[in-house]
């Protein structure tokens, strides 16, 4: 049975253009109204960004697509199938497919990084030994740009960089096609998010991943994501590119790509273009 689940996921993961559809969605808490006719789409192999202001519920929409929030109203549909509702068993060959990133890597503090990776291998494939545990703990470590010493140490003695990629590692311990990320970059000194950047492209291009991201850092939507999606007034307001974005006149879309921090990104970008033009072979001529 169970794999009959997988084998009809894996045909709609390879038909189906859209990774996740969100329709009517409403969230509430008490009287304060989060979410409300809320709408998204996010293509599958993209990078999506999402941002808004604080309170817009960014990280509750991304809860409700992972089923840790219940919405009041509306359907959240991955790969095709409706996640509203359903138990985690029956939506085992769906959860399967995503890993998520947490703000801060929410690691296990009494876990190494390697045992905190080997979890979800635990929780869905039981009947995987422990050598074999330790070889893809051991892959995933590395795949993240982590050295292997990495593995036996807990997160107190990481950098706060280091145990966002180590709750990166565990984010990819299934092999997932779809990947959360809420604030990977949070607190993390420009040239560290720069490499987290750099290395969540790269994972995405080669494992052919799409990612829903979380973000407040403007250098992340410019440098790595292919859309932007903005919430406000308790929805999607718009998704588009950044340039796409920049013709709209809704007074926060303006404020925050055209404000200060919007401009040193926006001058970064072109000055990294310049670059790149000025070293390639058509460049130097």
């Amino acid at each position: 049975m169970q794999q009959a689940e997988e084998r009809r996921v894996d045909d709609a993961i390879a038909q189906d253009e859209v990774a996740i559809r969100v329709r009517g969605l409403r969230n509430s808490f008490g009287d304060q109204v989060v979410h409300e006719k809320l709408d998204l789409d996010v293509r599958k192999g993209e990078i999506l960004g999402v941002v808004g202001g604080s309170g817009t519920g960014k990280s509750v929409l991304m809860r409700s697509i992972i089923g840790l929030q219940m919405p009041d109203a509306g359907d959240v549909c991955v790969f095709g199938e409706s996640m509203v509702g359903r138990l985690d068993d029956e939506a085992l060959a769906v959860r399967k497919r995503w890993g998520v990133l947490f703000q801060g890597g929410a690691l296990f503090s009494t876990l190494t990084v390697a045992e905190n990776v080997e979890v979800p291998i635990r929780e869905y494939y039981p009947n995987i030994g422990p050598q074999l545990r330790d070889e893809i703990a051991a892959y995933k470590i590395r795949m993240t740009g982590l050295p292997a010493e990495a593995g036996p140490k807990y997160p107190a003695e990481l950098s706060g960089g280091m145990r966002k990629r180590a709750g990166l590692a565990r984010a990819l311990a299934l092999d997932p096609d779809l990947l959360f990320l809420d604030e990977p970059t949070a607190g993390l000194d420009p040239i560290g998010a720069a490499a987290f950047d750099d290395q969540t492209r790269k994972l995405q291009q080669t494992l052919g991943l799409t990612v829903f991201l979380i973000t407040h850092d403007l250098d992340t939507l410019y440098s790595i994501c292919d859309r932007v999606a903005v919430l406000a007034d308790k929805k999607v307001i718009a998704v588009g590119t950044i340039e796409e974005l920049l013709a709209l006149d809704h007074p926060w879309i303006q404020e925050y790509f055209n404000g200060p921090r919007g401009r040193a990104a926006t001058a970064a970008v072109e000055r990294e273009k310049n670059k790149a033009a000025s070293t390639s072979p058509e460049g130097r001529r």
